[in-house]
């Protein structure tokens, strides 16, 4: 199984999930597990971001259905609201109430400059001022809740940046109110592939449902690309992103075995796959 990276202790701790879709096994290693790592040595605050899913999700329905979901999947991982504040973004009307009090010291210089928007707009997003001040919100999830760290990889650095520049703003001119922030970057985090190779994401159809029935769930890892490589031929596990995702699953010996045997030829592809199935249905159904 892909190791946890080294977390902190004794730190008030934020971050939270958009529900944007059902969550899948790059939820899982890149950000779910380590959230619910953290509830155990920190005051861990987790939220469900339902107000930010309204820049891509806009029925409110399908929203509802989505982060009652989410919910009950943080929960079957083993989120204990006993030991993490846990609570949907939208219950919270001082989050968007702060949200308008720090975008009145935003620059908007700041705003465009933002990763996050000028990448969703190329991905085909429409450039509304919800997206584009998507940052300011963020900002107010972070600060209301005087978080010292924020768990993201080193690709949302930026967020974090924006959010201490706000906050440096607002006490510049308002005296040392917020607490300013700090990353806890994750670069040990597994950086999980999708079934096409590319990072999995929703926005790409690429995903592994972790709680999908096992039809489903087969079709999926089945759907993994591969290349044409014949059986007996040798295979590069770096570069295979089959090997990426079954690794997940996997503890250093085994690691180190399979990795063999791809270079060795005489594996087929189908084998690896149906291994992985196997470890996916026991990892997430055992209790």
């Amino acid at each position: 199984m892909a190791e946890l990276p080294k977390l902190p202790k004794g730190k008030r701790v934020l971050s939270g999930l958009q529900p944007t879709g059902i969550m899948h096994i790059g939820n899982y290693f890149g950000a779910v597990r380590q959230h619910i790592a953290l509830q155990e040595h920190n005051s861990a605050i987790i939220f469900i971001a339902d107000l930010h899913s309204l820049t891509s999700i806009l029925d409110a329905e399908s929203r509802r259905g989505l982060v009652r979901d989410i919910v009950l999947d943080y929960m079957a991982l083993g989120l204990d609201p006993s030991r993490a504040v846990f609570y949907r973004q939208s219950d919270l009307p001082e989050v968007t109430e702060l949200s308008w009090i720090l975008s009145t010291v935003t620059p908007l210089g700041l705003l465009e400059r933002g990763h996050a928007y000028k990448d969703k707009v190329a991905q085909g997003l429409a450039a509304d001022a919800g997206l584009f001040t998507y940052p300011v919100l963020q900002a107010a999830d972070i600060l209301i809740h005087r978080s010292e760290l924020v768990p993201v990889g080193q690709d949302q650095k930026q967020h974090i940046e924006m959010t201490r520049d706000i906050a440096g703003k607002f006490n510049h001119v308002y005296g040392d109110v917020l607490v300013v922030p700090d990353p806890l970057i994750l670069d040990d985090v597994a950086v999980v592939p999708g079934t096409d190779g590319q990072k999995m994401s929703k926005s790409y159809e690429n995903t592994i449902e972790m709680f999908a029935g096992q039809k489903r769930l087969r079709k999926q890892v089945m759907g993994i690309v591969t290349d044409s490589t014949p059986v007996e031929e040798p295979k590069d596990p770096d570069a295979s992103n089959l090997f990426a995702l079954w690794k997940l699953f996997a503890n250093e010996p085994e690691r180190s075995e399979m990795a063999e045997r791809f270079r060795s030829g005489g594996l087929g592809y189908g084998e690896v796959k149906k291994d992985l199935f196997e470890r996916l249905v026991a990892y997430f159904t055992s209790p």
